[in-house]
């Protein structure tokens, strides 16, 4: 019997909290890359449940959870502010339009780029689990495949755990349950469906 959303959100803590999750035991020598898939017309729903209950409960848990969480359209949004490009992208959009903005930005938001700075603004050593979510708010800036593979080098044995507005099947990823598939095989399921 399939789980309802509410129920595998119920299930998110219990499998964050475990030793198993926190170690990344049992994965075969992969390191611990999860993803939790939902519904896309849930989202409001799951930043709700992420901002009010996971990210306050991973600080209160005993010992605490140290835990890095990065929203992928901020980090996109932060770096073209640093590289002090975010007004011209703006005005590049309302002027040359969607299709010119990503031809233009797609050397400088390179998903190697990205996964460098999201890694530099923390201490790696110094958190227990990183959290990605914002993945519908930064498409089609960022290729989620390519975002993940980029990270693997660089997240040694911190397990990572992505909120991802689509589908997950373990080979393959649909954005919004519509878009076409991104194959990519080096993660697992937080909680599956049935």
């Amino acid at each position: 019997m399939a789980l309802t959303f509410e129920e595998r959100l119920n299930q998110i803590l219990p499998k964050i909290n475990s030793p198993d999750f926190l170690n990344s035991k049992g994965l075969g020598n992969e390191i611990g890359f999860w993803i939790f898939d939902y519904p896309a017309q849930r989202e409001l729903e799951m930043r709700d449940f992420l901002h009010h209950t996971i990210f306050p409960n991973l600080a209160k848990s005993q010992p605490p959870i140290r835990m890095a969480e990065v929203n992928l359209f901020n980090l996109v949004i932060e770096l073209l502010s640093d590289r002090k490009l975010l007004d011209k992208v703006l005005d590049m959009q309302r002027t040359k339009g969607d299709e010119a903005v990503l031809t233009a930005l797609r050397p400088v938001l390179k998903e190697d780029k990205l996964a460098d700075k999201l890694v530099a603004n923390m201490n790696i050593n110094d958190i227990d689990v990183l959290i990605l979510h914002g993945v519908g708010s930064a498409y089609p800036v960022i290729r989620t495949h390519t975002m993940l593979s980029a990270l693997h080098p660089l997240m040694r044995q911190v397990p990572l755990l992505m909120f991802y507005p689509g589908k997950y099947d373990g080979h393959s990823l649909r954005l919004f349950n519509q878009l076409s598939e991104d194959h990519y095989y080096r993660a697992f399921r937080l909680v599956p469906e049935a």
